[in-house]
Formats: C-alpha cells, structure tokens, sequence
C-alpha cells in the first residue's frame, strides 16, 4: 500500500470518527432522565416495586424507597402510566424530561374485585413495614429495618442494634437488652439457633454481620409459647435479605482514617501478620497438631522448636497505615419459572482496619488499706495495644414463590470470619513493688456460618412453616505467645527474665456445631364472626462443642549452655528470635500438659408448644405453654497428663407459660399486657473446669461446675401510639425475678492474684421504664426532618443469703439508664440525606466484687464491684446520590471521643470517723474518631 492509499485511509477513519463524535454528542444533548418517587396518597409510604413506563415501553421499577429512574429519554414531554397491585393505575401527561424530582401518589382501589389471584413478596425492609409489623404482633416488639440502616450508615449489626430501645452494647459486640448481661439474650439468624462466636462467654458477637447483609433486625421483649424459653432480656432474630424487588448489582469501595492510628507508628509482630483475605498465613502452624506427637531434642521431654515448625520470630516491626479499606458487592437477580418467581441475593463484604491504643492504663485493686488510707494496688500497668482486624462476610440467598404465593421455599446462607492480630506491650508494677515489662502476641479468628432450609406453605385455613438449619462456628487461637520480664532479683533495678514459665506458647481451638429442626402449624377457625386461631409446634436441637488447648513454656540447662552470661538481661524479642540462642544448649521448649482445660460438650434440647388466639372484640389474647427438655453433658479430664474424660450432666424439663393481651382502643392506641415464665441455662464454658488466663484482666478465667439454671418471671405492660403510617410513640413499664441469677464476679486468690468466674446469686429483682419515639417533623414545618428518639430507666437489685459475706446491691451488666437519639434530614430532589446520632449509656458493674471478711458490715474487707463509667457518643452521617449509578456517602462516628473508663469506689475513713468515697481507675483508654468515605456504583 503507498503513501497516498494510506493517506485515503486515514481520512476515511477521521470522518467516521469526526461522525461518531457528532452522533454521541447530539444524542447526549437530546438524552435526558425522568427521576421521581412512587407513594401511598395517605400514609405517604414508598411502593415499593411499583412499575413506571413512559409511550414507547420503556419503564423502570421503584426501588427501597419508592423511587425510580427512566434513564436516556428523549428531550420534551412524555406521558408516564404508573401501576401498583392494589391501587388505581396513573397516567400522567406532559412530563417534561429532564426532569429531577417528581412525587407520584396512588390511591387505594377500593372496588369490589372478583377472585383472583394475586403473586406477591412481603416487603419488610422499610421502616413503614417494621413499624407495622410491631402493632400487628401478638407480643412486645422492637425492631429495625434496612431503610433505617442505610440512614444511620451503621457499618455491622452489633452498631445496628444499639438504636433500639434499651439496648447497649459490652466491647461494641456483646447485646445487652433492658440492662441485662449478653448471657439472658438469645440469637437467632434466620430463624435457625447460632453457637455462640466466644470461648467464655454465653454472648453472639455481633460486630462479626456486616449491615450490609441484613434485610431487619426484631427484637422480641416478652416471652411467648412459640419462641425459646431460654431468654429473659431478649429474643435477637437477625433476618438477612430476601427474594429482590428487581434486577441490580453495584459495588462499593471505602476508606476510614482513625485519628488515633492513621499515618501514625503501628507496631506489629514480624512474619506473623494475617493475610489479606484474615486467615492465618500458616506461620503458626504447629506441626503435631492440637494431640499429635512433638518431636524431641532430647530425652527429658524438650521440644526441638525448630524441627516442630515454630514461629521463632519475636521481633517488632513499625508501619504508618494510611486507612482502614471497605470493600463490598451486591447483586440481586429475579427470575420467572413458569408462573412462579425465583430470586437470588448475594453480598461480599470486606474490611481490613488498624487501632492503636496508646498509654492505656490498666490497674487491679485490692482490699483497701484502711490503716494507710489508701488504694492497695495489685497491679499498675500502662498499655500499648495494636490490633489489625480483617472481616470477610457473604452471604447467598435463593427464594422460590410458587405461582399461586402459597408456597415459599428459601435456602440461605451467611458466612463470617473476623481476625485480629494483636500486639500488647505492657510497663506497670506488680503487688511486690518489683518493676515489670510484658508482651503478649496473638492471632485470633472467629468464624461462624450457617445455612438454613426453610418452607412456608398456606393450606387451606392451615398456614404450615418448617426449617432446617446447620450452624458452625470456631474461635482458634493459634500461637498466643507472652513474655515477662522483672527488676525482682536485680539489685540495680534493670529488668530480667526470671525464670522459663516466664515465657510462654498457647495453641487454643474451639468448634461448635448445631443441628434444628422447627415445625409450626397455624389453623384459624370460622364461628360466624368469631375466628380463633390455634397455634402448635415443634423444635429440636442439638448442639455439640470441643475445646482443645496445648502449653509451652521455654526453659535452658542452667548447668551446660552456650548462653551468654547475661542473656536473662538482653532483649527478649531479640534473643527469642535468634537462632544461635535456641537449641539444645540454648532456649528449648517444654511442654506442660494441662489437659484438665480441655473439655467436649453435647446439649439436647426438645420442645413442644400450644398457643392460641382469641379475637374478642377490641382486646387480642395470644396465651399458651411451652414444654422444654434440657440434657447437657460435660465431659472434662480429672488429669493433666492424659485423657480422662469424666461426664457430669445438667438435666432440666420445665413447662414455660405465657400470655400476651393486647386492647385496641382504635387504629392508632393500643395497651399491650403480657406475663411469662423463662429460663437461663448455664454454657459448657461456664461449668467446666477449664483455666484460661486472660492478658487484659491479667488474672485467670476459670468455671463453676456447680452452677444452676436460673429462672424468671417476666411481666410487661406497654401503650402505643401510632401518629401516621410509620410513626411510633410508646411507653412501656416492665418487671422481673430471677431466682439464682448467673454473674460474672472475681475474687482475690493468694492474697494478690485475681480470679475471675460466675456464681449464682440468690435472686434478683428487675423493674424498669422504657420510652420510644419515631416521628416525622413535618407538623412543625420541619418537612424532610425525622427524629428517633429512645430511653430506659432501670432499677435492680440482687439479694443473697443470710450466710453470704455479700451485700444487696445492682445486677451485674444492668445499666440505670440508657438513651438514644437521632435526628435524620431527607432530600430526594437534591438525592441528599444525613443523620445526627447520639448514645449514652448510665454507669453499670461489669465484674462483681466478693467480700473477703468475716461479717458483710464489714467494709474493710470488700473488693469492690468494677463499673463501665458513662460517655456522650455522636455519630454523624451523610449521603449524596449523584445520578443514578453514583452514591458518595461520609460517616463520622465518636465525635466526641470521649475516655472509656472502668472505675471501682470504696468508702474511705475520714479522720473525723466519717467516710468519703473515693475512686479507683482500673482501665482508661482514649480509642480516637472514626472519619469514613465510601462510593458505591450501582450498575
């Protein structure tokens, strides 16, 4: 080809290209979009999954919150038909496009319609449909739904459920409802029981669901023949999403910078950091296993640290995070199988996020010193902490709706897996006034999946719903490595290690596994205008965990070594990470069994239950009884040296009645009563004999075998007040009695080691106020506002028995008072919202002290109880759509960033013979704002 056939060819290209240009150009000028919003006339609810369609065909589907796109439209006036099952059909002329914003209302169609069938989802991710739902169900509601989470910018379920009325969270994960402790709560996902996410604790992490997953959220505060008796504060179902409105797939990314850690020095353990994705990497692998053989370096028993693949590297290394990364994608896809629909939900969700604690005092007290008049310090410690946490969540969810919508069929599934990696380094001084420098290294994941069958079947007068679900979850810490080094045998104050115990090696691994089966029938009878409905079901669980630990602690021939003299002085990262010091004329391991920690567990539980309904009138009765049958059995070791495991069972088999009465002044008032027996049972953990020594508390964490379940009688009246469609007023009173009440207490030990474990107390009582309010602001002018407003105000009180050293006094985890605030500002016309959040929390015990004299009055003796002290928490965020594909959304949380304090108060003698009280800071931290970013594209 010559230079002139080339030269053709170019223009050739440059006037298509030139023409292309053009024709995209003039057909982006000629494009517009038409946006708007799809509403009730009266109750101004969004309809969602209402269908707008311009002439020509082209139509779109109103999303969560009734709004919709017609996207690529031709500049000038189009005519819009709008249609929604139930309501009269639209057709609106002369819509200009573009246009940004226009507000479509539909009116009810009351005609008398012929039979048909009708194919539909019920929708309960909005507001309006949660709120509906709470003053149509037969017991004591609270709830939260996904248009909520979206406007709080909550980022996991744990921050979720916070928002709800008495509810406050322990370590921004554990529940407590109505200022009860995580233990008298009950979790389930899905309708399927879940294991608990802690190795010593009956609690359910919550901070391990992302937000993002969740469709509601409900709480049930009264008990009820068709749930477990087995809660007292609150029966927690986490509801993921279902079958889709309509076809989508977006993708999100974000960041979050932590004014205490980002762009700051982080330090973290060398070579022993999780990957990306927060599995653990295989560095703290342990080649024998969790009961496999170690292999020797000698005769006596040492471990050749080398040949059993241990990690040997102690040292420190210094990094500047620049931000926390968020990472998430969703997609949701519908199908039409014949006549029936299938839909599909699937979310992945990631983060990867760097705290640092720094100077975070740490301190333990015993008896104070009444002849000195002052605190008598067991230990005094100043803190460094870095943790590195990595979530990884997912979740899949296929519905099928039949043709006719009487039968539904779901499979779901949600997976978790949070890892933290953490780095302590500790400088304080012990009860012997000896100077001290410790650290402790540790990996911990915790995951926990669960997928579930479900069916719900309407036949005839009978509405039939079974599941069946499958539930795991695991908390391994691989590689707990700690250290200890004093000035107790120096002279001329400089640190050393003392001794081999001082140096330390845990493997820990726990798994639980559980298998449900629920069945429920619900059949309504006809007596001319009288309709009862009766109510009977089924369940059985079983549940089954081990737990697993193995101990090493270093040791050296005093006698025959290639040490240096003064190795016990050198820098224990360095001389625990150099080869040359390791060996068998160096450092070595030794094992020392402690098989009396490890235990395996197998839980039974079968239940029956009898409910009814009866609609007389005004006034609603849903009254019944449950029967449960409780087996546990704990098989723990009597050796350390060798398995010997030896069953010790707790049986229980209880009838649990209830009745919940509701009057229906109008629409809009009701008055709620209810009564109901329930139960608390003590946790594998909390009956064993298992030791674990906790580095936080610096103290061991041991059970109780003698434990006993505990039961309640729980009483609840409550008004309600419905203003508008999605607004709620209420104001409920409730009470409670525990007969020996479960608590989380410590004692002195050896004069100045701390033990922490759980007692019964001998009752307790429990009686308190709460307070809600959901409400528009437009009545006061205030269009676009609304606030959500809620508080409790609790009282308690546990009593013992004569013989006890212990004096009356607040339940363990109960806070006197607890409020929440938010106010939320809406735009659709500028795609704008924000919302304003604040939290607060009264005073609360959270370790319960013991007496150590001889009499309860006394006072020289008492250890006193630890208190979690109150702080202001706002949070603020804000969310801007651009288009139809772009949403910026910028999240502040902890504005104020107040200290987190952990105090204990004593009476201390004044010299006139009078006392004064003074306090006592066990732990006091600052953790830093949260500023966070985040863009998400929807395709």
């Amino acid at each position: 080809m010559d230079f002139r056939q080339t030269e053709n060819k170019q223009r050739k290209n440059s006037r298509w290209l030139l023409a292309c240009i053009v024709w995209l150009t003039a057909s982006s000028a000629l494009a517009a979009d038409i946006k708007g919003i799809v509403i009730d006339k009266q109750s101004k609810e969004p309809l969602i999954g209402a269908t707008v369609r311009i002439e020509d065909g082209k139509g779109a589907v109103c999303d969560i919150d009734g709004r919709f796109t017609l996207a690529g439209l031709k500049k000038g006036k189009h005519t819009l038909k709008v249609q929604y099952i139930g309501y009269n059909p639209m057709e609106l002329k002369d819509i200009p496009a573009p246009t940004d914003s226009i507000a479509v209302e539909m009116t009810l169609d009351n005609q008398t319609l012929g039979e048909v069938t009708v194919t539909a989802v019920q929708r309960k991710n909005t507001e309006f449909a949660m709120v509906e739902l709470a003053k149509k169900s037969d017991v004591i509601v609270n709830n939260v739904s996904a248009q909520e989470i979206k406007k709080t910018q909550d980022s996991n379920a744990g921050e979720v459920i916070r928002r709800i009325p008495g509810i406050s969270l322990i370590d921004d994960k554990f529940v407590m409802v109505r200022g009860l402790s995580q233990r008298y709560n009950n979790v389930w996902i899905n309708g399927g029981a879940v294991p608990s996410s802690e190795a010593d604790a009956r609690a359910f992490s919550f901070d391990i669901i992302p937000s993002g997953q969740i469709d509601n959220l409900v709480i049930v505060k009264s008990p009820s023949p068709d749930y477990p008796a087995d809660f007292s504060g609150g029966f927690i179902q986490v509801n993921t999403k279902d079958i889709p409105s309509q076809n989508t797939f977006s993708v999100s990314v974000g960041g979050n910078w932590n004014d205490a850690t980002s762009l700051s020095d982080f330090k973290y353990a060398k070579g022993s950091c999780t990957d990306f994705l927060g599995f653990d990497n295989g560095l703290r692998s342990l080649s024998g296993g969790m009961k496999g053989v170690m292999k020797p370096i000698a005769g006596d028993g040492s471990v050749d640290l080398m040949a059993n693949g241990f990690n040997n590297d102690w040292r420190i290394k210094t990094k500047k995070p620049f931000a926390d990364l968020k990472l998430g994608a969703e997609m949701a896809r519908r199908w039409q199988i014949g006549e029936g629909k299938l839909g599909l939900i699937a979310v992945l969700n990631y983060t990867n996020e760097f705290r640092r604690l720094l100077g975070m005092e740490n301190n333990q007290f015993g008896v104070y010193d009444i002849t000195n008049n002052r605190s008598n310090y067991l230990k005094r410690a100043v803190d460094d902490q870095y943790n590195n946490n990595v979530r990884l969540g997912a979740l899949a969810n296929l519905t099928y709706l039949s043709p006719s919508g009487r039968h539904k069929l779901e499979w779901k599934n949600i997976y978790n897996q949070l890892a933290n990696d953490r780095y302590t380094q500790r400088v304080g001084v012990n009860a012997q006034s000896d100077n001290e420098r410790s650290a402790e290294y540790y990996y911990r994941s915790r995951t926990t999946y669960n997928t579930q069958l479900t069916g719900s079947h309407i036949l005839g007068e009978d509405n039939l719903k079974w599941s069946g679900s499958y539930s795991y979850a695991n908390r391994n810490m691989p590689d707990r490595r700690r250290y200890l080094t004093t000035d107790a045998q120096t002279s001329d104050g400089s640190l050393q290690l003392s001794n081999g115990n001082d140096i330390s090696r845990e493997y820990t691994k726990l798994g639980e596994h559980i298998l449900s089966f629920n069945a429920n029938d619900t059949h309504t009878f006809t007596f001319g205008t009288f309709a009862p409905v009766l109510k009977v079901g089924a369940y059985g669980e079983y549940r089954t965990r081990e737990y697993l630990t193995r101990n090493f602690i270093y040791n050296w021939d005093a006698g025959n070594n290639t040490l240096p003299s003064d190795f016990r002085q050198m820098d224990m990262t360095e001389i625990l990470s150099s080869p040359q010091y390791i060996g068998a004329q160096g450092l070595y391991l030794l094992e020392d069994p402690q098989m009396t920690n490890n235990y395996k567990g197998n839980n039974l539980l079968g239940a029956g239950f009898v409910a009814f309904t009866l609609p007389l009138g005004r006034l609603n009765v849903y009254a019944g009884v449950r029967y449960e049958y409780n087996q546990m059995e704990l098989l723990s070791n009597t050796k350390d040296y060798e398995e010997s495991y030896r069953s010790r069972y707790y049986r229980n088999s209880d009838f649990f009645p209830s009745v919940n009465a509701t009057y229906r002044f109008n629409d809009k008032h009701q008055l709620r009563l209810s009564y109901g027996k329930s139960v608390n049972r003590p946790e594998f953990r909390e009956v064993s004999s298992s030791v674990y020594y906790d580095f936080d508390l610096a103290s061991n964490v041991q059970g109780n075998p003698m434990l006993q379940s505990c039961y309640v009688h729980n009483m609840d009246v409550r008004y309600e007040y419905y203003p508008n469609k999605g607004e709620l007023i209420s104001v409920a009173a409730f009470y409670k009695h525990f007969a020996n009440p479960i608590e989380w207490t410590y004692t002195i030990a050896g004069g100045t080691d701390m033990v922490y474990s759980y007692e019964n107390a001998k009752a307790a009582n429990n009686l308190g106020i709460e307070v809600e309010v959901r409400k528009t602001l437009d009545f006061i002018g205030m269009r676009g506002f609304s606030v959500s407003l809620n508080g409790a105000l609790i009282n308690s009180k546990v009593s013992f028995d004569d013989s006890s050293r212990n004096i009356a006094r607040p339940m363990q985890g109960q806070s006197p008072y607890l409020i929440n605030c938010g106010l939320f500002y809406r735009n659709d016309k500028a795609q704008l919202s924000c919302a304003l959040l604040y939290n607060r929390i009264g005073k609360r015990i959270i370790g319960v002290g013991r007496t150590q004299g001889q009499t309860v009055d006394n006072s020289s003796s008492k250890v006193p109880d630890s208190y979690e002290m109150p702080r202001n928490s706002i949070d603020f965020s804000l969310t801007k759509t651009f288009g139809k594909h772009l949403e910026v959304k910028f999240t502040a949380r902890d504005i104020l960033a107040e200290l987190v304090e952990y105090k204990q108060f004593v009476d201390a003698p004044q010299a006139d013979g009078s006392t004064k009280e003074q306090e006592q800071i066990t732990r006091r931290f600052r953790p830093g704002r949260n500023f966070g970013l985040t863009a998400t594209y929807k395709f």
